[in-house]
Formats: C-alpha cells, structure tokens, sequence
C-alpha cells in the first residue's frame, strides 16, 4: 500500500478476511448516520480497517487484514503528549522483541494525526526508548476506528484505553477496555 495517498481512517466495513463494502457504500452510511454493524467482540472477527499511521521516519497506510496470519496486538490510547501514555508505549516498546519472538505484531492508535505521532517520536519517546516505537502508529482523527472497536469518547473526542489481541485467522481472543 506505500503508493497509495494517506487519507483518513476508517472501518472497511468488513470483518478481517472478507470483501469490504464498496466506497460507495461506506460513503452513503456516514452521509445517512448508519452505524456500523460490525463491532468488536471476543470470538469475532475482528473489524477490519485502513488507516494512515507513522513509522521509523515514515508516513504509511495500514491495513489491519495484511496482518492476516499473523498475531496482532492492537492498543487504543487517548492521545500523545499525556503523562501516561510515554511510560506504557515504552514498556511495550521493551517487550517488542519478545513480542516479535512470539510472532505477535503491534499496532498503536490514538485520534491524533501522524505529524503529531511523528513529533512524540522524536521529542519525547525517543528518549525513554532504546530503538524507539518500532511498529505503525495509527492516527484515527475523526475516531471512526475507536467507534467500531467501542472505544471511542463521543464527549471528549478521543479513544480511551483498549487492547485486543487478534489471532493469525482475524478473531478476536482478547480484550480490555479501560
């Protein structure tokens, strides 16, 4: 996908493994206020989705079902530049190794954009990680994301804590919702 332009995140319409609705289609259910049908639960495919993210210096598309057969562990926080976030972001950082051992990948997702991923890379992770965050960081502006996982704060604007963890086939076999 490194040719395609970034755009905004957004829920294929689709579980992982499955055709994702049409442009169109997902175009004329925002226009007329449908809600997604497809929501994240343990057992389920999980919702699949596209979504600009930053990575090592670089502004990416990610696409939750090319991770298809592989271990995914997704984790939604509310922002960059918290006093929180820095400290689990890193220690997730120091476990990536182990993680990657286990053949599990890591996606992070917040509602801010990828210049101000890029930004918390640089001025403040950077510093309290050896190599860094090595994996894409997921911007879901508009928290379209965040809806179909449930954990998006209509009232504040932003995804409050979540993790799942998805298997090599797209189900969901665990999560958190803080």
């Amino acid at each position: 996908m490194p040719d395609e332009p970034l755009g905004c995140a957004k829920p294929t319409g689709a579980v992982i493994g499955e055709t994702a609705a049409s442009e169109n289609d997902y175009s004329k259910n925002i226009k007329e206020g449908v809600k997604s049908m497809i929501m994240a639960k343990v057992g389920g495919k999980a919702p699949d989705f596209q979504a600009p993210a930053y990575q090592k210096g670089k502004f990416i598309n990610v696409k939750l079902s090319d991770y298809m057969g592989k271990w995914v562990l997704v984790c939604f926080y509310p922002g960059d530049f918290t006093f929180v976030w820095p400290t689990e972001l890193s220690a997730v950082a120091g476990k990536y190794d182990e993680l990657q051992k286990l053949g599990v990948d890591v996606l992070s997702i917040s509602t801010d954009s990828t210049f101000v991923h890029k930004m918390w890379v640089e001025n403040e992770l950077s510093k309290m990680t050896k190599n860094g965050i090595p994996w894409p960081m997921v911007a879901d502006g508009a928290g379209n994301l965040g809806k179909v996982y449930g954990v998006y704060d209509e009232t504040n604007g932003v995804n409050i804590r979540g993790r799942f963890l998805i298997d090599p086939d797209g189900v969901i076999q665990a999560m958190e919702v803080m």
